[in-house]
């Protein structure tokens, strides 16, 4: 008895196999089954199918429960399989059979390992990036089921095969350590096939970053998922043809619509919302003339841009990622608003800035809050609606006129009545509807940057304003220039299109359904309302009502979840309690690990839209023919609707610290308490008082780094670290 005790890790396991009977290992033991994901640690390639179509040469395979009973997750699963692999961030499960002492899972007793050119020498000190390791982070262990699950430290390259590794530096809660099951040492000793042979890579490759064979309990493979294929073919398919110009004559009979800027009154907004009559908003024109004499002109025009999604649905029908082509579905008609300087036309044109807008807004707000700055350096700017946004397509803007005139024309509106309900919401129609609700945000995504892609190809075909025959735009200097949604969407367009030169990207934050999580007024209770309308609901109690000190509305929830790197998220609950959520987190919250699902599962699913998957291509690891970007990310300490750990998600992902401008929204409030305490919008805050020097600071130094490629540091210095200074901010910061 003694002789098959603990203190035989010095034999191999074969030997213990056939000397040890099981009854030895009384302690904790790893839970290893290849039956269901639950029941052994995952991911796991086990869970996959062959399918030569992809880069992976595999296609997800997860078991569907009783759909009569669990409904929504039948629904998330029909997308998940249609995937060539697992989340390039993946939370990591794995079962244990009794408690363990979690304060010993760590990046030395849990982590990953890259299994790209195991052929390979590595030496234990220091591996080539074949064999790269990879820690973990946002430790959470599940009392209810005895199950560990752990977030990788960072991003995993796309379609590559990595092992998941368990040791018994993992200790139960006498101090023991863990130990492998019986399944786990037969598997390796006697089974055959594909997957055997790739838990005898994943421990090979344990064993060249000097992890002893005995030492390791249990272990999976999996493959991530391909990320950028689908975006970069629609691109080549764009990019290969040659588009219609842009239509300056979208008035009555066609009468054009271009107008000098001292010749218009006011611009008004007839939105279809489902109202009657339709709410008018008046655009504030008086914003083109914040810095005087620099806007010239404003125009109104459309261009002819595919349409992958399939309507209604509002989503890109999944191919292959290795030989597949996207689909063309139809043709959309994309309305744009377009400034130009009142400075002399350059012979090849002005140069233009691509606005990008944040979720529920459109092309007219904020293009109007940006567009004097960059006109005050010769700059164009235009701005089109995302895919979804703008209301309904039978908006009409007008624009009166100083003789008394007028004209009326469409607004572009993108919106849908998708829950059929005879209203369009502000953004209905960018989500993908029921039964694919999993896909959130990411075809809306890349929808929106094939309407990029081809407003560049137009660009570059030539913008002739004013009918003469000489473009008005320069094709040759196109830049970037995005807030909030259209940061997210514009780190995608940036990371594959080979035309744009530069790019800022201001509050953006992702993965964007976190933004929906951390986000406490705005993006919470959404995330609430999609978790009470699943079947069977997952709202539990007593919920969240406070993060971080700022109140969140109903419906609540409480996942449970922590911040990363151990830092602690103080949250009040319905009952009176408050808690601060902290890594590692013991859970006894009921329900909380099915929510912790769903957001994992979505985030998994939205990958081909993250900005967070995207942001290594920018400068990092471009793209194959796709240059490296000059850019800038403007973040503000304390956003609270991209919170400040999801921005960081971004920079950490695409190593891009060193190109961060840090807004210190923290120092600016206490000197000037009429700011907002939401700081999300300092960028394009013309048109609210006390942001007005912070915004056009801010937008200096974006037309500035256009003109010149400097960085320079905005005024009032005192609230800008420029670059940011380390560490990046995983905190919330909220001002409550």
């Amino acid at each position: 008895m003694t002789f098959c005790g603990r203190r035989i890790v010095l034999f191999s396991a074969t030997f213990l196999v056939l000397l040890c009977p099981p009854l030895v290992f009384a302690g904790v033991q790893a839970r290893f089954s290849l039956d269901s994901p639950a029941g052994g640690p995952f991911p796991s390639d086990q869970f996959t199918v062959a399918d030569s179509s992809h880069n992976t040469k595999r296609r997800v395979n997860l078991p569907i429960p009783d759909c009569a009973v669990r409904q929504s997750e039948c629904d998330d699963l029909a997308v998940i399989n249609t995937l060539d692999g697992f989340n390039v961030e993946p939370r990591l499960s794995i079962p244990f059979d009794g408690p363990i002492d979690v304060t010993t899972v760590t990046s030395e007793t849990v982590f990953l390992v890259s299994l790209e050119g195991l052929e390979g020498d590595c030496d234990d000190e220091n591996c080539d990036d074949g064999h790269r390791v990879i820690g973990i982070n946002q430790v959470v262990w599940d009392t209810f089921t005895n199950t560990l699950y752990v977030q990788a430290d960072e991003l995993l390259d796309q379609h590559t095969r990595y092992a998941l590794i368990v040791t018994r530096g993992v200790r139960d809660e006498s101090g023991d350590p863990v130990e492998a099951d019986e399944t786990f040492r037969r598997f390796r000793e006697s089974v055959s096939g594909e997957y055997k042979h790739a838990l005898l890579d994943a421990i090979h490759a344990a064993r060249l970053i000097g992890v002893r064979e005995e030492d390791v309990v249990t272990a999976s493979v999996f493959t991530t998922q391909t990320v950028t294929s689908v975006v970069e073919r629609m691109r080549d398919q764009i990019k290969a043809a040659t588009p219609q110009p842009a239509d300056f004559h979208l008035g009555p009979g066609g009468a054009p619509t271009v107008f000098a800027l001292d010749t218009v009154a006011g611009i008004t907004l007839d939105q279809q919302t489902g109202d009657n009559p339709p709410p008018r908003a008046t655009l504030d024109v008086s914003l083109l003339q914040i810095i005087p004499n620099v806007v010239g002109t404003i125009a109104f025009g459309k261009y002819s841009s595919p349409d992958y999604e399939v309507h209604p649905g509002e989503f890109i029908p999944p191919i292959g990622t290795r030989t597949g082509t996207p689909a063309v579905q139809g043709t959309n008609e994309i309305y744009f608003n377009l400034f130009l300087p009142s400075s002399p036309r350059p012979a090849a044109g002005w140069p233009v800035a691509i606005l990008g807008h944040g979720n529920t807004e459109s092309k007219n707000l904020r293009s109007f809050t940006v567009a004097a700055s960059m006109a005050a350096h010769g700059i164009a700017t235009i701005a089109i609606n995302a895919a979804g946004h703008g209301f309904g397509p039978f908006g009409m803007l007008t624009v009166n006129k100083t003789d008394l005139t007028s004209v009326s024309f469409s607004a572009g509106g993108r919106g849908i009545d998708q829950n059929h309900d005879n209203r369009i919401a502000s953004n209905e129609g960018f989500g993908s509807a029921p039964p694919r609700t999993v896909i959130f945000f990411t075809d809306g995504i890349r929808q929106t940057v094939a309407d990029l892609l081809q407003l560049v190809r137009v660009i570059e075909v030539g913008v002739d304003v004013d009918g003469d025959g000489s473009p008005d735009l320069d094709p040759s200097r196109i830049y970037y220039v995005g807030f909030s949604l259209g940061a997210n969407y514009g780190t995608v367009f940036l990371s594959v299109d080979t035309s744009v030169r530069a790019g800022v990207l201001t509050s953006a934050g992702a993965p964007i359904t976190e933004n929906r999580r951390l986000s406490p007024i705005a993006g919470r209770p959404v995330l609430g309302q999609a978790l009470a309308s699943r079947i069977p609901s997952l709202i539990n109690g007593p919920g969240i009502t406070s993060l971080a000190g700022v109140p969140v509305p109903a419906p609540r929830f409480d996942e449970n979840f922590p911040l990363r790197d151990g830092i602690p998220m103080r949250v009040a609950l319905a009952d009176g309690t408050s808690r601060d959520i902290q890594s590692p987190v013991i859970n006894q919250v009921a329900g909380a690990m099915a929510i912790q699902e769903v957001v994992e599962n979505t985030k998994w699913v939205g990958r081909s839209g993250d900005p967070v998957a995207y942001a290594p291509h920018i400068r990092k690891a471009p793209l194959p023919g796709v240059p490296a970007k000059a850019v800038i990310y403007q973040v503000a300490k304390g956003d609270q609707s991209a919170p400040n750990p999801n921005g960081t998600a971004i920079l950490r992902a695409g190593d891009l610290a060193n190109r961060t401008t840090f807004y210190r929204h923290d120092l600016a409030y206490a000197e000037i308490p009429t700011l907002p305490k939401n700081p999300h919008a300092f960028m394009v805050s013309t048109n609210v008082a006390a942001f007005k020097p912070i915004s056009l600071a801010a937008q200096e130094q974006i037309a500035v780094f256009f003109v010149t490629g400097e960085i320079i540091h905005p005024e009032p210095s005192r609230f800008f670290e420029v670059p940011i200074t380390p560490p990046l901010p995983e905190e919330l910061n909220f001002i409550p």
